[in-house]
Parts: structure tokens; sequence; C-alpha cells
């Protein structure tokens, strides 16, 4: 939706105040886009000069209206400010400063569709792609400044998750054998629904913050068929680890950092080369428990 300057202001678009009395712009805290184009470098806005730092550069960014997230928060003030499209961007991850009373999240994304911005209102004097080994070198906005060199160490991170569907489906005596596209299907969900969240850094041995990776499941035999939304289900058209390692392989060649889940120790020699290993209970420990699901077997 296009931005409207006279839509009523919304309840967020106000200052937070801390104890000492320094205030930070967003009751229900704020959140800006760092969009990354490989090609051209990172997406700045060199701020109006009657703005908060104004004449520094930073990211497209403001308050969080009332109710939102700070992923969809980012992606609306990247519209609002600089006709950013949110369809042109994969976002890779969240970094989040949080103060107790106030909080900033910082959205990490790759530009997938290369676009142009414009500026649609007067914060900012000009938006621009500066060379990611450019950046340091502006005068930027304190809080961005403050957060660069962490932010710069996330770009070109590019996780994927692809996991052998049939073996985590196995790992647990739910009677998955009775339906194994039932079964597939609500571990497709579960997935999904656990990938869309974020995922802790840790969990990946990623730099801080919140990931959301590519995700992709590889199912077999009768599992065939199974389809989830938020996630990319492949049917192996033969046998299901021949599959799952050409899936590795694939996004190990785009450049993606692959974290295979898998029990199966022949598979994950197999693999082993292309990306790192994590058992099915890895995963399983993470997931919103399904119906009848015990915990799975030591490894």
């Amino acid at each position: 939706m296009p931005f409207d300057p006279h839509a009523p202001r919304d309840p967020g678009d106000a200052w937070a105040e801390a104890p000492d009395g320094t205030r930070y712009w967003g009751r229900f805290g704020a959140a800006g886009l760092v969009a990354h184009d490989p090609d051209r470098g990172v997406l700045l806005q060199h701020r109006a000069l009657w703005s908060h730092h104004g004449g520094t550069w930073g990211i497209p960014g403001g308050a969080r209206h009332a109710g939102e997230a700070a992923v969809p928060g980012a992606l609306r003030e990247a519209w609002e400010e600089a006709s950013v499209p949110p369809g042109s961007l994969r976002v890779a991850a969240t970094s989040t400063l949080e103060l107790g009373f106030w909080s900033y999240t910082t959205v990490v994304a790759r530009v997938t569709t290369p676009f142009e911005p414009h500026a649609t209102d007067d914060e900012s004097q000009e938006l621009a792609w500066i060379p990611v080994d450019q950046v340091a070198s502006l005068e930027l906005h304190p809080g961005f400044g403050a957060a660069w060199p962490r932010l710069h160490g996330m770009l070109g991170l590019a996780p994927a998750v692809v996991v052998d569907a049939a073996n985590v489906v196995g790992s647990v005596p739910d009677g998955w054998w009775r339906d194994r596209r039932g079964a597939a299907e609500r571990l497709a969900g579960r997935v999904a629904e656990w990938a869309a969240a974020g995922i802790d850094a840790g969990a990946l041995d990623l730099p801080e913050g919140r990931w959301f990776p590519r995700v992709e499941l590889v199912v077999e035999g009768r599992a065939r068929g199974a389809r989830a939304d938020g996630v990319d289900v492949h049917d192996a058209p033969g046998e299901g680890d021949d599959a799952v390692v050409s899936r590795v392989e694939a996004r190990h060649a785009a450049g993606e950092r692959v974290t295979v889940v898998t029990s199966d120790r022949g598979l994950a020699a197999r693999v082993g080369p292309f990306a790192d290993v994590r058992g099915a209970r890895w995963l399983l420990d993470q997931l919103r428990p399904g119906a009848g699901e015990g915990r799975a077997p030591a490894e």
C-alpha cells in the first residue's frame, strides 16, 4: 500500500523515555532495513538536516505500529520512506538492541530482484547504494554506526537447512507408518512454523541474531506429494538419500551455508564435505511438539 501522508497517526509514532530521561523514537520500539545487493552494496539514507541526527547516513526505518512485529515493521518503513518493494527481498536475519523499555530491530535482507529506491517523504536528502567497503567511511547515524561492524559480518551469509524428512519422521514411534504422507506434512508444517519465527544464531553456529534460512524437506516413497505452506518440499524421484545429496550440492553451489538434518550416518558422511550435519533430535527439540510425540531416541 502506498504511503498516505494524511493517514491517521499511529500511536507508535511517539517517543519512549528511558529512566534517565533519554528519549528513543517509537513507543512500541523501532525497526529498520539493511537491504544488501551483492552487486551494488547497501541501501543507505542520507538523513534530512532537520531530522534526529540530521546529515548522517543510516537505513530506512522508524517506529513500529501497535502490535506490529519487527520484520513487517521494517519492510513497511522501507516501503514508505524509500519505495523498497518487499517482494524484491529475501529476509536473512534480524539483530535486536534491547533496552528493556525500548528496542530497535535491524532486518538484514538480500536483494533478489534489483530495484531503484525513491524518497517518498522529506526525511531523506538522498538514497544511495553504498559499496559495503565504503560504508564505514561515511558519517553514520550513531546507532547504525555502532551496529555496523556486527551487521557487516552478517552480510553475504545465506543459511539453508535441508531436512531428511523420512529419517526425522521415523525417529519418533507415533504411528507415522500408517500415514506416511500425513506424517511428512505434519512435520513440514511444524518446520515451517519454526523457520518463520526465526532461528537462534547458536543453533546454526551463525553470528548473533535470529536467522531465516531457506528450508527444504526431502520426502520419499509413500510420503511423496506432502506439501506445507512456508517450506519447500521435494519429492525424491528415487532414493531419498540421493535426493538429499542433490539438494545439498545445489544449495552449496549457490553459495549458501547448508545444515542437513539426518541421523543416518551414511548420509551424513556423503554430505559432510558440503554441509554441517545435525541429528533428528536437534530439530525435534526445537519444534512445537506434535500429537503423540515423545523425544527422539539417542543417536
